[in-house]
């Protein structure tokens, strides 16, 4: 045996928000769909992804900074409040699971 461990690397993603690294199983990938950053929770959208924390206060700093807009390379200002909702309710979720 070349003592090589099977393990497999664990792929890691900047969050645009607090600007930390992490698992990017523990981020929520977002892309730009008609001018509105959506969620896609199952990493299966096509186009460009940016990557944030599901939680309030990265996703508050990311829409302060303009960096959805920079990350994801859009022309115009991108609507963020089906994203602030999809957050909101994954943190109840979260909360009322024991």
């Amino acid at each position: 045996m070349s003592g090589r461990t099977h393990a497999r690397a664990c792929p890691e993603r900047t969050c645009v928000g607090c600007r930390e690294r992490a698992a990017k199983t523990g981020l929520l990938r977002i892309v730009a769909i008609k001018g509105e950053c959506v969620p896609d929770s199952r990493g299966t959208l096509p186009g460009r992804g940016a990557y944030v924390h599901p939680a309030l206060v990265c996703l508050d700093q990311a829409v302060r900074r303009r960096a959805f807009t920079r990350a994801l390379r859009a022309p115009g200002a991108l609507d963020t409040k089906a994203l602030r909702r999809y957050v909101e309710q994954t943190i109840v979720a979260e909360q009322a699971t024991p």
